[in-house]
Parts: C-alpha cells; structure tokens; sequence
C-alpha cells in the first residue's frame, strides 16, 4: 500500500530511507504524530531511549519532553503509547500496552496498563513508541492507520459520537478482524476527566481499558478518535538467542500455570475470586468505605458469577491479549443468554457493588458495559456514584437509579458531566468532604486501613491511588511472597516500596502484572524475565539492573510530579482514614516522616 501523502522524515533520515524503516518490523523506531498538522515522522530513538519500553518509555518521554506544569488538555501535552521489551514476542502473558501522558485527572504523571491487540501489533512493526503531539485548532476528528508500509491520518467523521463497541465493529468491518484497534468514546471527545482508551480485545469487544488517570481526555484532545494497527506482512520478531529465549520461556509457563493464583485460582473465577477474600479479611469497603465487610458479598462474588455464566452460556476463561495463558478474563451473559461484557473485574464489581450498596450482578454488567461503550474508568465511575448517593442524589443500593445516572455521562446532561469528571469533582459539586482519593484519583477496592501495605501504594504513588503500583495485598493478604501483618504498620513501608519498584519493572517488560504472583514465589521468577529479556536482545542484564530499571522509573515518575508542584501534602490520606473501620476497627496512622521512606 502506498505511504499516506502527509507523512514526513525526522532529520536523521533520508526520505527514500522511510518506507525501508517502516517495512522492517524488527528496526526499533517511535513514530510521532502531529494531530494539528496531520503529519507524522518516523525516527530512530536517542541511545537513552534505545534500551526502554513499555512504562520505563512512557515516563521517560514525558518527564522529557513535556512541561510538567502544563495544562493536561494543551498542546503541550503528549500521549506515549508503548509497547514492552517483551511484546511481540512468544513470551507468555507478554502482551500489555503501556499508555502515558500528563493526567487531566491528577495532574500528575501517568502511566494506565491495557491488554488488547496493539502492543503485540506495534513490537512485531519494530515501533517501540506512538506519540501524539499537538492539538488541532478545530473540532475535526481523525483516525490513524498503521501497517507495515504505511501511516494515514484520515478523518474520523463517520466514528464520531459513537460508543466504543460501535466503533470498533466498524473499523473491523473495513480494515479486517484480526487489526488492533485503540479508540475512544463520547467521555472522551468531551474531555471529562475519567476518560479512559478502549481496546479490542481478541474478540472484537471493547472490554481492554487503560482505564485511570482520564488519559481519554488527552487522547480526545488530540482529536484522535481511534488507532488501527495492522501487522499484516510484519517479519518475526528478531531474537538474538532463539535456543536460551525458548528454554527461559519453558520454565515461564511452568511457573505461571503451577502457581495457585495465576494457574488456578484466577483462571477459575477471575479477579473476582477476591470478592470474598477480601470480605473476609474485614477490607473490602462498603458504603463509601463505612465499613470492611458487606453483608450481601456472596451475591456480587466471583463463585455467583462463575455460576452465573455457566447458567447463561457464557464463557468463563479466556485471555485479554494473545500469548494469555492466565485466562482470567470472561463473557458475561444476561437472563436472555445474550453477550453483555467481557472481563468483570473485582475492582468493577467492587465500586459498582459493596461500594454502592448494589447487590445485583446484572445491574453491574451492564453498569461495566455502560463505561466500557463510553469510554470512563470503571473505578472512578464507580466511586463517583457512591460519593452522588452520598449527596442523595440517588439513593444507597438503587442499581436502577445509578444506571440511569452512568447513562448520562458522555451526553449533554449537566450531572453526566459531574459524574464524568470522577470521585473529586462530583464530591465538590454536591459539597461532600467523605472523599476517598489521593491526587484526585478514586480509591480501589482495598480499604487501607485493614491492608496497610496498599494504603502505603495509595498514598505514595506518583500514579495517585492505584492498587496496580505496588499490589501489598499479596503479602498482606494471600501471603504470597511473604506474610505482613495487614493491620499493623510494621513492615508495611517496606513492602510497598519494594513492590512499587518491581512493578514499574514489569510494566516495562510488558508482561502481565499477574505474573508477579509466581515471580513472588519463586526463587528464579526475577531471573526468569531477566533470561527472556537477555535472550530477546542480546544483552547480559542481571535481576539487579532490573530492580534498578524499576527504580530508574520511580525517579523518572516522581521527578515529573515534582516539577508539577507536588509535596509529600500530597501523599496524605483524606482525614476521615482516622475513623475505625469495622470489624477489626483499625485507623490510618502513618505519619507523612513514615510514608516518605518510600520514596527513592
């Protein structure tokens, strides 16, 4: 196919040398887009950016290249999209996508991790990096085309308004059933704040999400409505010791099926199996987090949904990226038998349940469907219906009633637009103060007062509070990797800043975070991803540079927030934290001197 008529050569390339660096899939290169101009250029990266991916590129472009005290909608806003070290590759649960930009919702950095088809598209291309800059000075929508030849920037018309699911049957009906598709919806085009990208997943529906920090927003305005990739004719991915990569990736899926979460456990009943779990431990938080323990969790539990999906013909494994072989991921069905939403996580099913007071599976489907189409992070969304119950807006447990409210978001409706722009804005429009977030971003579904490792994550993270940044739950909790107290600071400090480090790690490599579990419990897991990274390029990196390029990462994320006027004020639990929480009636008392320790 011939090369789009507005692409362009960056200075360090010759034009007849750019239909030969996008045909070698195997050539690194970032592709940079001008959404003002409608042009691209196609580079090879800088040495410093030679050796980076996923999250590790993501955050370094940033810190690099945009002014952290910029506006997240202006011009001088960048959205990074990147593939892993690993993506494209055969290595198992290789397949994540790393999206970054300034937050619209925090105003900080921010990293938000998707599965789907794009990462592995975009390796097997040799592109390690997409980079959206500018921003048009009209309200004109356009579409990016990827393939192995050549880059379009089309107009997008005919996409515009549309749900995520729409969009994407649309683009699969022309461009083919097998392309990677990233695109927004109508939370996007507005700018709200929750605004998450929506992926295909291998089935075509829209349930893959890089779902926090609203970087949907910045995506909307570039006036980008969506980025097809093809990888139609890409060459193989290029390992430089095919043998030792083959051996590394054996003992990987061993590891991974072997392990009694990620080869058993989440396969079985998906992330939800923690519904009941966390109810348990006295953690789950309930009633805008009242309380540790809901009394009707058996019915929004992983075990009613498994029995749920058998009933109604549904599918209750499968993966969210190819190269899955965790399978946590599943197709809900409703009464009638008919597809309803792929991938219900516990955080969903948490923020649309015991946070709500909600107790019905099939409102929560849809409610998870509902954001999915939109284009809004189900937790933020989720979090922002309870703080509207808490203002009596609609009241406590009405599934109905906050359908009808999530409805309203992406439309011109002036609550939509409330409700849309998260847990925070909604908590200062209806004058609420018993607000669960840090750097403006919602709470997840652990309260931190009974998982105190968490709690450390929320807090100090430059995501803002995200659970995915350093997962405490696994030793507080399902102790694996170790076993710290839960309800005790002691240790808990530690925890979260070793597992924030090997986080920003993995984020990198583009594998799964699921695959920490059997990394925690095994003695060779860090060394294993080492292997297949040294395999894959040729290189002699050690766990110790590993940790250390997690580290690098931090500094990189903190760095950025840092120049955007962030304090360790920010760090700060909302007050009401001090309140006992039932049943085991533990407070939040770490003193911001504690919570600084993690800092690198």
């Amino acid at each position: 196919m011939p090369m789009s008529t507005n692409g362009n050569v960056s200075d360090n390339m010759e034009p007849s040398d750019l239909n030969r660096t996008l045909k070698e899939g195997n050539m690194q290169k970032i592709l940079r887009i001008n959404t003002k101009e409608k042009t691209f250029t196609v580079e090879q990266p800088e040495n410093a950016l030679s050796s980076m991916g996923g999250r590790g590129l993501t955050s370094r472009i940033i810190l690099n290249e945009v002014p952290p005290t910029c506006h997240a909608l202006s011009k001088f806003n960048k959205l990074v999209v990147a593939p892993g070290l690993l993506s494209g590759t055969a290595a198992a649960n290789s397949g994540r996508i790393s999206v970054g930009a300034k937050s619209p919702l925090t105003g900080g950095i921010k990293e938000s991790n998707s599965g789907g088809l794009v990462s592995q598209k975009l390796a097997r291309l040799g592109i390690k990096a997409i980079v959206l800059e500018d921003r048009p000075d009209n309200d004109a929508y356009s579409l990016v085309v990827i393939k192995r030849d050549s880059v379009e920037i089309v107009p997008a018309d005919e996409y515009v308004g549309l749900g995520n699911y729409a969009v994407i049957e649309k683009l699969w009906n022309k461009y083919g059933k097998k392309v990677g598709v990233m695109c927004i919806g109508p939370a996007g085009e507005q700018c709200l704040t929750s605004a998450s990208i929506q992926f295909a997943d291998p089935k075509g529906h829209a349930g893959r999400a890089a779902g926090r920090g609203g970087l949907g927003a910045v995506m909307g305005s570039k006036k980008i409505k969506a980025i097809v990739v093809d990888d139609t004719g890409a060459d193989k991915i290029f390992l430089a010791d095919d043998k030792a990569f083959k051996t590394a990736n054996k003992r990987w899926v061993e590891m991974i099926k072997k392990h009694p979460v990620s080869g058993q456990g989440l396969p079985e009943l998906g992330t939800a199996i923690l519904v009941n779990l966390i109810n348990e431990a006295g953690a789950l938080p309930t009633k805008n987090f009242r309380s540790g323990r809901f009394e009707f969790a058996e019915d929004i539990s992983g075990e009613r949904m498994v029995e749920l999906i058998k009933k109604r013909g549904g599918v209750i494994r499968e993966g969210c990226h190819p190269g899955c072989i965790i399978h946590c991921s599943q197709a809900y069905h409703d009464k009638e038998g008919r597809y309803v939403t792929s991938g219900m996580e516990y955080e969903t099913i948490w923020a649309f349940g015991a946070h709500t007071l909600i107790k019905d599976l099939d409102d929560i489907a849809l409610m998870d469907r509902l954001c999915d189409d939109i284009g809004v992070d189900t937790i933020e969304m989720g979090v922002a219906i309870g703080i509207a119950m808490e203002g009596g807006l609609i009241p406590w447990g009405d599934g109905k009633a906050a359908i009808d409210l999530l409805k309203k978001v992406g439309t011109d409706a002036p609550l939509g637009r409330i409700i849309g722009n998260g847990a925070a804005f909604t908590g200062q429009a209806f004058g609420i103060d018993r607000v669960p977030v840090v750097k403006r971003q919602a709470f997840p579904a652990y309260d931190p007062r009974s998982v105190k490792g968490v709690g450390v994550t929320y807090a100090t993270s430059p995501m803002g509070a995200d659970h995915t940044a350093g997962y405490a739950v696994c030793q507080n909790v399902l102790k694996v990797g170790g076993d710290v107290d839960p309800l005790k600071k002691e240790g808990n400090v530690e925890v979260s800043k070793n597992l924030q480090i090997a986080t920003a790690a993995i984020d990198a490599s583009g594998i799964c975070l699921f695959t920490a579990f059997p990394v925690l419990d095994n003695e060779d897991g860090v060394q294993t991803i080492v292997s297949l990274i040294n395999a894959r390029y040729g290189i002699n990196m050690t766990p110790n540079d590993f940790l250390d390029l997690g580290i690098s990462i931090l500094k990189d994320e903190h760095a950025f927030n840092k120049g955007a006027g962030f304090t360790k004020a920010d760090d700060r639990m909302p007050d009401f934290f001090a309140e006992p929480l039932p049943p085991h009636n533990t407070t939040w008392d770490f003193t911001d001197e504690e919570l600084q320790q993690v800092k690198m």
